[in-house]
């Protein structure tokens, strides 16, 4: 099955909520994201949503920045409320001197990037009317480590960044998310 239109604007919908809650620091929208049982597992991350949620800060939270970019989507309706999909992501990690979390990534001291290539792949779920994932893992295709200047844009401007907090402009886009 090919799935409707509409069923899958609604799930490039949550794949795109779940991109902007973990760069934005909205981790409330997750609720929104995944079904209340659903299971998570990407590299040292496993468990239950909820479990990924609290692994996932210790994680993120640290970083200067986040942005993951969204590629391809491939779906495999089974039927109308079943679906498989792929998506292939490329996750930017700006990482601080001094970071707490050497599970994740390395202090090395000084800010550097760490960059993420890999495939969501998710059983995406259609209950009450509404799709969320309810079982995802990640995959690694490869990933960078880089030394670069300029990634710390604490000198900028106020106004020019993205902030992690409802000041963000996009703050009105996300709400039917923020519930």
């Amino acid at each position: 099955m090919t799935g409707t239109l509409e069923d899958r604007a609604a799930i490039q919908d949550i794949l795109a909520a779940y991109a902007h809650a973990i760069d934005r620091r909205r981790w409330g929208m997750m609720d929104r994201v995944f079904h209340e049982d659903a299971q998570f597992g990407f590299g040292v991350i496993s468990g239950d949503w909820r479990g990924f949620v609290e692994q996932a800060r210790t994680v993120i939270d640290p970083c200067l920045a986040t942005q993951h970019q969204l590629g391809q989507t491939l779906y495999n309706f089974e039927d109308g409320s079943v679906c498989h999909t792929e998506t292939y992501m490329t996750a930017m990690h700006t990482v601080p001197a001094g970071y707490p979390n050497e599970i994740a990534f390395e202090d090395k001291g000084e800010i550097y990037s760490v960059v993420i290539a890999g495939r969501y792949i998710d059983r995406f779920e259609k209950r009450d009317g509404e799709w969320r994932i309810a079982q995802r893992t990640g995959v690694y295709d490869w990933r960078e480590f880089r030394m670069a200047e300029g990634v710390d844009l604490s000198e900028l401007p106020d106004g020019f960044c993205g902030t992690h907090d409802e000041s963000d402009p996009s703050t009105p886009v996300a709400a039917r998310f923020l519930g």
